[in-house]
């Protein structure tokens, strides 16, 4: 893995409501910074953009999180997102959490699916889209 794959890169601060009973970040606050990564995709590539003109965009269908090392406040996680295949109408993201050293502290996948909120289906990930997306 190279960090230089990872186009996209989002800095956190680590609150202290972050954390569980052991004093580090707690595993829930793991996943959610890793949305936090997935929506600055989404507002990068325009998916953001396409979901309120139109009622199209991404759905997430699926989240894994591999934890490496724990995180601890005060502090800042560095998300970094890349694209990690696109399919027809699926794509996958890559993830990685940094502490503020540089050292991975967890490996995260989404798959998502484009989607017509108003006809409730999935659909073809349209060429614009998937050029912009590319590129990350």
């Amino acid at each position: 893995m190279s960090l230089e794959d990872y186009k996209l890169s989002l800095e956190l601060r680590i609150d202290f409501s972050d954390l569980d009973m052991y004093k580090h970040v707690n595993n829930i606050t793991f996943i959610r910074f890793l949305q936090s990564g997935r929506v600055n995709f989404w507002e990068a590539t325009g998916l953001a953009t396409l979901f309120s003109e139109t009622n199209k965009g991404a759905i997430l269908v699926s989240t894994h999180c591999d934890f490496k090392k724990s995180l601890f406040y005060p502090g800042k996680a560095i998300v970094k997102t890349k694209l990690a295949y696109i399919k027809n109408s699926s794509f996958g993201l890559d993830q990685v959490i940094l502490n503020e050293k540089g050292e991975v502290c967890a490996e995260g996948r989404d798959i998502a699916v484009f989607f017509d909120f108003s006809k409730d289906q999935s659909l073809p990930i349209p060429t614009d889209l998937r050029e912009s997306m590319q590129r990350f």
